[in-house]
């Protein structure tokens, strides 16, 4: 078994210009890391000031999309790569050109948007797409069985195709990923061929070009008013991408840690429970104001939400108030937030009870 890996490993690299199967799994591991850091460094603000930090965790996945789309920009135009595959020498060509392009000219434009659609767009609305199955899924088991409105039939439809649309999408990536390993593919994922490109190493001209970049130079007075505005613009948003850049650069190291630490579902729950302080019980007085009604015998187990009698009691872990199932879980998925305590919340931290009969 040893030699036959060895013999892959050396069989990857008979093509000079080949990258290597673990260098292209590496380079894309770089960005998976990046994702569960930025939305724990949005946690942790979100957890330490709700009030003025709380939205910047509802719209986490946004917020990250606009940075890897500003970012991936940036490398598109000036590197003709990705943020990862310029991290490790790697650059995009183009395969109706060749070797024919100058990488610090940045890739042509219609394979420039299809690789930023690719990178940026279609991850976000797998995610999007995934989060909704997820919803979906648990309304769907919440409720009872009935033939509903077109709405219900539209969720039911979707939760039966996606799982195979899901397996497909990954089965098609292994497959990509399997025949570059065994070199019938000089592509390890379909991205690439439907953005028309291929992954090849940087040469010693394309890293000194993109250490000492040639500018045209230009008059702008010569320059209309919407050039100049362009220019200044693209100057701009290449100063936040290097800034970005350099600062992963220096903590590639440390995002793989944080990778290893909080990548794990149970412990992220964990952690945004337990660094919570624990909230007082309410009061009668704070109950009016609250539920809205005069105090009662009764008012113990009335809903916050709906002002109604609870049904299907649930708790909500970060508080430790208790709600009906629907209300809690449409609120938490809405506003990311408990109603009570403005606490940051997931639908991961509510907890079914269920009384003794």
């Amino acid at each position: 078994m040893a030699e036959y890996g060895a013999h892959l490993t050396s069989a990857a690299t008979v093509d000079e210009d080949r990258p290597s199967f673990f260098e292209v799994l590496a380079q894309e591991s770089l960005m998976s890391t990046l994702r569960p850091a930025l939305k724990h460094i949005v946690r942790v603000l979100a957890e330490t000031n709700p009030h003025n930090f709380g939205w910047t965790f509802r719209y986490a996945e946004e917020l990250y999309t606009f940075i890897d789309l500003v970012l991936q920009h940036h490398f598109l135009r000036t590197t003709s790569a990705s943020f990862a595959e310029n991290f490790y020498g790697l650059k995009r060509v183009p395969t109706k050109l060749g070797e024919s392009l100058d990488t610090a000219s940045g890739l042509p434009h219609k394979e420039h948007i299809k690789s930023l659609l690719l990178l940026v767009i279609v991850p976000y609305l797998k995610l999007k797409l995934d989060a909704l199955f997820e919803r979906w899924q648990q309304q769907f088991w919440d409720q009872p069985a009935r033939v509903g409105s077109t709405k219900e039939r539209i969720q039911k439809i979707f939760l039966t195709i996606y799982p195979f649309l899901h397996l497909t999408w990954e089965g098609v990536i292994l497959v990509y990923q399997l025949r570059y390993l065994f070199q019938k593919s000089n592509r390890h994922s379909p991205f690439l061929y439907m953005a028309g490109v291929k992954l090849k190493y940087l040469s010693k001209e394309d890293i000194l070009k993109q250490q000492h970049p040639v500018e045209a130079e230009t008059s702008f007075e010569n320059q209309e008013f919407m050039q100049q505005m362009t220019r200044y613009l693209q100057k701009g948003i290449g100063g936040l991408a290097i800034g970005i850049s350099q600062g992963l650069s220096l903590g590639v190291f440390f995002l793989q840690f944080l990778e290893w630490w909080y990548m794990s579902e149970s412990y992220q729950t964990q952690v945004a429970v337990t660094s919570l302080p624990v909230p007082d019980p309410p009061k009668n007085g704070e109950r009016e104001e609250v539920i809205g009604e005069e105090p009662s015998e009764s008012s113990a187990s009335v809903c916050a939400l709906c002002n109604k009698q609870r049904t299907n009691d649930t708790a909500l872990s970060t508080s430790g108030y208790v709600f009906c199932y629907p209300c809690i879980f449409s609120h938490i998925k809405s506003h990311k937030r408990c109603p009570v305590t403005g606490y940051p919340s997931e639908t991961s931290h509510l907890i079914k009870l269920y009384p003794p009969s």
